[in-house]
Parts: C-alpha cells; structure tokens; sequence
C-alpha cells in the first residue's frame, strides 16, 4: 500500500489558533469519528495535532514564531495513512472536520519509501 500525508491548514489569529475551546469541544467527537472510520479499516498510521509556536530553521536564520502563509493559514495538524487506491485518501479528505472552517483545506501528498538496502 501507498502511504500519504494529509496535512491540515487554518486560518489563526495573532497569538493561536482561531478555534475556541467550545469550538475544540464540539469538534472532538466529528474527529474521533473521522480518524476512527480510517483507523477501523487498517489504513492510519499516525495521527496528531501541531501546537501553535514553534520555529523555522534554514541556512540564514532561525524564525521563533510559527510559519504562516500569506493569508494567516498555518499547518494545524497532520494524518499520515496507507491505500492502495489514491481515491480513498481523497473521499477522507472531503470529508474532513477542518473543513468546516471557511479557509481551511486539506492537501494530500503521497510519500516517497526510502530504499531499504
């Protein structure tokens, strides 16, 4: 089977993320459901979320704060599964709970094994 990285955007605000706790609390169960479906056919391999503050590291400079795209959208979580048909990780991705939100998105890419020698 193929494995696929399945990474999570949302829009955040200044200082986090712009869902609310009533927003985390509401949310819960849709992605316990979601995740659980995926894991309840043998294709996940890891789930979680990403905390808000982190840091960019390249060959200039470190960033402490987290990355954000030019519109406030930042990688929030990530899900990491195996299919043999891309199409599944498609369906799962519409029906995901971020995309509840209005300018979050879901972006699939497949990964790469590295050779085994």
């Amino acid at each position: 089977m193929k494995e696929y990285l399945l990474l999570f955007r949302n829009e955040s605000a200044q200082n986090g993320y712009i869902s609310t706790n009533e927003d985390m609390a509401e949310d819960m169960p849709k992605w316990q459901t979601w995740i659980g479906g995926i894991a309840m056919q043998g294709k996940l391999i890891h789930t979680a979320p990403i905390e808000y503050n982190g840091e960019v590291v390249n060959n200039q400079t470190k960033i402490k704060n987290p990355y954000k795209e030019t519109n406030n959208n930042m990688v929030v979580g990530f899900l990491i599964c195996k299919t043999d048909k891309y199409e599944d990780v498609e369906e799962w991705s519409k029906t995901c709970p971020i995309l509840k939100y209005p300018n979050s998105s879901v972006e699939i890419r497949p990964l790469i094994p590295f050779p085994a020698n």
